[in-house]
């Protein structure tokens, strides 16, 4: 169990896209603005989650862009209609990091913590140790152990995966159970 009696605004957090704050469209991808609906509950999530935390950043894999299924536009477009939703519900976003490279080993990609890295050359104060990335896959674990931060499993799209389990150190139903958690 992470202590989140500790979070203070020293901490960052790391939150996945598709399956944490809005739909995952399963074997597909999320191409345009017209395909991406929020979870009931993540604009609130991201509100309280505002009040806590430092830092608050995407990293998300969007491999969709290099398959020629969307244009770099096209998640623009995405990002500044979900950023714009997102601040007007009172929440925020410092950053958004994303990796359209296709080769599953590229440093950028989760389950490798490359967005980890660029965020913190952009943002120096982030600590891993007072981190947490909040994901719906195991490589969203993975790469927060590669990074040394928290984890915690979004079980969303995938309530079968077992839990306790080596990668995760916590568990919740969606990103607003998490962030009401946060609130205890």
């Amino acid at each position: 169990m992470i202590p989140f009696s500790t979070i203070d605004k020293s901490w960052t957090l790391f939150l996945d896209r598709d399956g944490v704050i809005n739909r995952e469209i399963q074997g597909l991808y999320v191409t345009n603005v017209s395909e991406f609906f929020f979870y009931e509950g993540t604009l609130e999530a991201l509100r309280i989650c505002n009040n806590l935390f430092g830092k608050i950043v995407i990293v998300t894999n969007q491999k969709g862009v290099s398959k020629g299924l969307m244009t770099l536009d096209d998640l623009h477009n995405i990002h500044t209609e979900m950023m714009q939703a997102i601040t007007q519900s009172g929440g925020r976003i410092d950053q958004i990091y994303f990796c359209t490279d296709m080769d599953d080993k590229s440093p950028n990609r989760k389950p490798q913590h490359g967005m980890a890295l660029q965020a913190q050359a952009d943002f120096p104060e982030i600590d891993f140790s007072k981190s947490i990335i909040a994901g719906n896959k195991l490589s969203d674990m993975q790469f927060g152990r590669n990074a040394g931060m928290a984890t915690v499993f979004i079980a969303s799209t995938n309530p079968e995966t077992a839990y306790p389990h080596a990668l995760i150190d916590d568990r919740y139903n969606s990103l607003l159970d998490l962030a009401k958690a946060f609130e205890q």
